[in-house]
């Protein structure tokens, strides 16, 4: 199954690619499963934005389907993404986790591209530690290990409401540090001077519209308020996106995969679509 109306054009303006791993999940694993959860999702949803009044029909996107990375180590899983995102060419890179961790994979393969690239995080949980029960490469480390990528002050982190007193530290290095989704506007005007990756992970939601991932936090965004937010980005030059830490296991209704393909479905229409 792929994902929403996906084809096989020669050219796509964007290359969704599923990484199913868990491996160093923290608290409740089944992320693994979401890049299926999520393209199952999407076919209870339209092709249509009816707010950005722009439609899948019209875009050339490809759904790669999943990378091979069962069994492998987290290094190991982040060179396989990395090599994936490098070959994507100038297509829009969209990954489809799985845990957080394979965002660096997004980060270095892009960071080798553009010597200016920014990062713009949106999650609950501030990912900073050095290392998590014995590793640096991590769920729980991988802002940490993003921010030995590309510098501190080049990194935006909005929704963040959970962390070590040490992580909340390192934090105030960034170039913006948030609870909530709201920006300065010198930060927004920073962002759109430079290419940006951005790193959604589904926690950043409250678990009342999200209860479908593995460290759930209370008091995050509303649903309405991050699909808002994704819709901005068509003002950005988004070079690369990612969507993580949905976990199916944890809500059988399936409403927080159905949001994660909605987020997937504006942000494709946001940023490529015409």
């Amino acid at each position: 199954m792929s994902f929403l109306g996906a084809a096989a054009p020669t050219r796509p303006a964007a290359v969704i690619l599923g990484v199913p791993y868990d491996t160093t999940s923290t608290f409740r694993r089944g992320s693994a499963l979401a890049p299926q959860a999520i393209r199952w999702a999407s076919q209870s949803i339209e092709m249509y934005s009816p707010i950005l009044r722009r439609d899948l029909e019209m875009l050339p996107f490809a759904d790669r389907g999943d990378l091979d990375v069962s069994g492998l180590t987290p290094e190991a899983m982040v060179e396989t993404v990395r090599a994936a995102v490098a070959a994507a060419g100038d297509s829009l890179p969209v990954l489809i986790g799985g845990e957080h961790t394979l965002a660096l994979a997004g980060v270095q393969a892009l960071a080798d591209r553009h010597a200016d690239l920014a990062v713009l995080q949106l999650d609950a949980h501030t990912d900073l530690r050095d290392a998590y029960e014995g590793r640096r490469v991590s769920q729980a480390t991988v802002m940490r290990r993003i921010a030995e990528v590309i510098p501190p002050d080049r990194i935006i982190a909005l929704g963040v409401r959970a962390g070590t007193r040490e992580e909340f530290a390192i934090a105030e290095r960034y170039h913006a540090c948030s609870s909530r989704l709201a920006i300065m506007s010198d930060a927004w005007t920073w962002l759109q001077d430079r290419p940006v990756y951005v790193t959604v992970d589904i926690d950043v939601v409250d678990p009342s519209d999200a209860p479908g991932t593995g460290n759930p936090e209370p008091e995050g965004i509303g649903a309405g308020d991050l699909l808002a937010f994704v819709r901005r980005l068509r003002d950005l030059r988004v070079v690369g996106l990612d969507l993580v830490e949905v976990s199916p296991p944890y809500d059988p209704s399936g409403r927080t995969a159905i949001l994660a393909a909605t987020i997937i479905r504006e942000a494709l229409l946001a940023i490529c679509g015409t």
